[in-house]
This record gives C-alpha cells, structure tokens and sequence, in this order.
C-alpha cells in the first residue's frame, strides 16, 4: 500500500524534546493542521464540526533509522524495563505510524491554505505528515473499564515549574508570548521532557518552544528557567 500526507501538522514544539508523552495529557497545547492542496475542499470536511474528538494517523518521521528491535523501554517505566514493541506506544515501531486523539477546538473554513482544523492536545511535532482522520465515537471507541497493563500499575510524577516574574515579563516582552503561550510551556514543562534515565540536578536541557530555545534545569522535582 501506497500512502501519501493528506495534511501536515503544526505545532510550537519544533523538536522532540518536549513533546508530550500521550495525547491529551496537555489538553491545552494548541495545534493546526492544514490540508495538501488536493484536499483543501470544504466538502471533505462537511459536518466534520459537530465531533469533539478526532483520531490522527501520522508518521514519525522525526525518526530516521529503522527500528531494529522487537522490545522497547516505555518511559513509564522509567526507561530501564522492557516490553514488546506491540505492548507499547514507542515511536520506534516496524511501521512508524502513530495514532492520537486530539480535541477538535474549531474550524477555520476559509483561510488562505483552504479549510484548516485548530486542535488541543496532539502529541505531533511540527511538520508531522498526517495519513488520515477519523472521527472520535464515543460508543465504540471509550472503554470505560479497560484494563492498562503497566500504566495501570506505574503513576507518572509531573514536576512543579518554577517561573519568576522577570521570565514571563521576557517571555512576553521579548518573544511575543501571551498568558496562553506561556501556560501551555508550563504544562509542556511539568510533563518532564527530559529522557527518564536523566537525574543530573545540574544539567541544563534546552528544548524549542514557539521559536524561542527555553533552557531549564531540573532539582528535587521542580522545574527552573535557566535563560
């Protein structure tokens, strides 16, 4: 099977360091995705409005070597314990495909690139080639008493973030940011980026976010803005 993008995603996190680990645990981080020339056509969209959910399937393509093994290490996991490849959600897979569930906050009908669909919560970098888009059902696809295998039984620890006020009177007068801009970082941040086999309260991790390089330390469970 032959598959070509239908669409491209675009997002503040231009690398992917930093971005997030599932979909929808930063239901606030804003997304777009804007359709191939071919499909920039309002019908292909027609009552798309009235889903609140829609799934994406999208290629890795920040990953330039093929997946060389049939086991991964989840970062839930701490990244130290391994698990079959088809028991996980790594994007390190035979085929570099995911699948996200993104909230769907509106739809622009008619900007310059055609119909574009504004989204909260994708864990898409920018310039990921999306496949296709399905509507999010709620009485096939929410199981409310599924099992999660070691998600069930392996909590996830957000970090604190600590934001002085002269780092958001810079992030504002000096990047552009908005209140919103700035809120989503802090999410963003409290997810821990950081490869789970890191615990050096003195390295200094540097991560892309709306074009501007954010660099911050991480000690005792607090996040700190270094420039």
């Amino acid at each position: 099977m032959d598959i070509q993008p239908i669409a491209y995603f675009h997002s503040p996190l231009t690398s992917k360091f930093g971005i997030p680990k599932q979909s929808g645990i930063v239901d606030i981080l804003e997304g777009t995705i804007v359709f191939e020339k071919q499909y920039r056509n309002p019908d292909a969209l027609r009552r798309i409005e009235n889903f609140d959910y829609l799934w994406l399937i999208w290629e890795f393509s920040a990953n330039k070597h093929e997946a060389t093994s049939l086991m991964v290490r989840p970062p839930r996991l701490g990244g130290n314990e391994k698990v079959g490849v088809f028991a996980s959600r790594s994007p390190f897979r035979p085929n570099s495909l995911g699948l996200s569930s993104v909230r769907l906050k509106s739809v622009e009908w008619n900007s310059a690139h055609g119909p574009v669909l504004h989204v909260l919560g994708a864990d898409l970098m920018d310039g990921t080639p999306i496949y296709d888009i399905k509507p999010y059902i709620t009485y096939a696809d929410s199981h409310q008493d599924a099992r999660s295998g070691f998600v069930d039984t392996h909590q996830w620890t957000r970090l604190e973030v600590e934001m002085k006020a002269e780092d958001i009177l810079r992030l504002k007068s000096e990047h552009a940011f908005s209140d919103s801009d700035i809120e989503q970082l802090v999410r963003v941040l409290a997810e821990d980026p950081r490869p789970q086999y890191q615990s050096n309260g003195e390295k200094v991790y540097g991560m892309p976010f709306k074009g501007t390089d954010i660099h911050f330390k991480v000690s005792a469970g607090t996040v700190h803005l270094i420039d």
